[in-house]
């Protein structure tokens, strides 16, 4: 008996002229993958962990580290993550007990059996840590684990008080990428999302900090603000290139629930941002305006304009890495599970005074590694036939035939390429693999 898939729009996309537009209702989250396992009970949870960094590092799978500062002075008003306002006498606080826990870690067998290839410290803004706190973070991270030589490591934060003794000071500590979330360059967007400084102030600051030649300096760019209309996404990419930043991400504006952006708009205080089929338009415009100058698409929504810029961490991250997490908040997955660090606080820095490893959440994860692998090969844009193997690549071809009958990809015998829709769909399009592959499983296949 033939095989016949089970499919729905939710997998294909819909059938329309216009897929960059309307494939789709609406992405479907940030990023792809699929539901959790239930946690660990907290005595369970602990013990596991315990075993895991007792162990060496997992065979094959590449690794990192993830710092997290969860202080900001101002809380952006489309963010759904601020936790603290930042005050001198609570970050130093916070750090002396990072620090702790950095070396602890650090003791274990699994962080010392094998090398890290990208650190990265986000947040929150990891800024706002003084210089000589910068300067001491890189440091004790690369006194208390092994990197390798050409190891990425990476400082997040804003532009606002990022002076030349917090840059040298982070360049001290051994860090060799930075990334500032911009988000817009436009002055009023910036003033309306609770961004600090103006456009003038923000490229000025970027173009010192690029033209130094330091380390590759990296930005964010979101399209679909408030107050963001067309004329003005086009000043942000114009603005950027004139930065001459090494890298640039262009995320679009979603999931607003739970942020003062959402309230504003729903008290009609501020407009609404963009609708999808906008948002649509202005990631073909940002595309465009990549290839016209030669910038390189390392993934769906990130560019490199020189080849210092290799966006390692994240690539890493979206394809199924091992991650480490540090600190309050931190989160990260080894051997098999996901680990969320508390965000508390108190019930952070509790643990750490307890000798007790700060565990939130500890879940077995559900995703095989070929599904992280697929996660992270939808993010490129480019699912290989190398990647799935012969068998399952021919197996998902009816869903690949409808992504290219619908515009959102092409397919080959070696690898299916995601069109401009496809790329701005690709978390829908790999949620829709992920569940093709769950609904029609290989087994069936052959059973029949």
């Amino acid at each position: 008996m033939p095989f016949t898939p089970t499919m729905d729009d939710l997998m294909t996309g819909k059938d329309t002229p216009e897929p960059l537009k309307f494939a789709f209702e609406q992405k479907r989250g940030a990023h792809a993958g699929g539901p959790g396992m239930p946690p660990l009970a907290p005595e369970q949870a602990q013990q596991r962990l315990s075993s895991l960094l007792s162990a060496g590092a997992t065979p094959d799978k590449r690794r990192a580290l993830y710092v997290h500062v969860p202080f900001c002075r101002v809380r952006c008003t489309f963010c759904s993550f601020f936790q603290y306002a930042s005050s001198r006498k609570l970050v130093d606080q916070y750090f002396g007990f990072l620090l702790q826990e950095i070396e602890r870690k650090g003791r274990t067998q699994y962080a010392q059996s094998a090398p890290f290839h990208a650190v990265y410290i986000g947040g929150g803004t990891p800024t706002d840590l003084s210089a000589s706190q910068l300067k001491q973070l890189g440091q004790a991270l690369r006194a208390n684990f092994p990197l390798t030589s050409d190891c990425e490591l990476t400082l997040e934060g804003r532009i606002n008080k990022f002076d030349d003794a917090k840059f040298n000071g982070a360049l001290e500590g051994g860090f060799n990428r930075f990334s500032f979330g911009v988000q817009s360059f436009n002055t009023q967007v910036r003033k309306a999302a609770k961004r600090l400084d103006d456009r003038e102030s923000v490229m000025a600051r970027l173009t010192e900090l690029s033209q130094s030649g330091l380390a590759p300096i990296v930005i964010d760019l979101l399209f679909g603000l408030p107050h963001q209309s067309d004329r003005i996404w086009r000043q942000d990419l114009d603005d950027m290139l004139a930065t001459n930043v090494s890298g640039v991400d262009l995320y679009q504006l979603i999931d607003l629930k739970g942020t003062p952006m959402l309230e504003q708009c729903e008290k009609g205080t501020a407009p609404p941002p963009a609708d999808t089929a906008t948002k649509s338009q202005m990631y073909r415009y940002g595309n465009e305006f990549m290839e016209r100058h030669h910038f390189q698409r390392l993934s769906c929504c990130h560019w490199s304009q020189d080849n210092r810029e290799r966006s390692l961490y994240n690539s890493m991250v979206k394809a199924g890495a091992e991650i480490l997490p540090l600190g309050a908040g931190a989160g990260g997955n080894l051997g098999g599970f996901a680990l969320m660090q508390p965000r508390d606080l108190e019930r952070y820095q509790s643990s750490i005074e307890q000798q007790q490893w700060p565990i939130m959440v500890l879940l077995p994860k559900s995703e095989t590694h070929l599904k992280s692998q697929l996660v992270g090969a939808c993010d490129k844009g480019v699912i290989s036939q190398r990647l799935l193997g012969h068998d399952l690549y021919e197996h998902a071809r009816p869903l690949f035939a409808q992504w290219q009958q619908r515009g959102l990809a092409r397919v080959s015998d070696t690898a299916v390429a995601f069109t401009l829709a496809g790329r701005f769909w690709q978390v829908n399009l790999c949620n829709g693999l992920l569940s093709y592959l769950d609904t029609n499983p290989l087994s069936m296949e052959k059973s029949a």
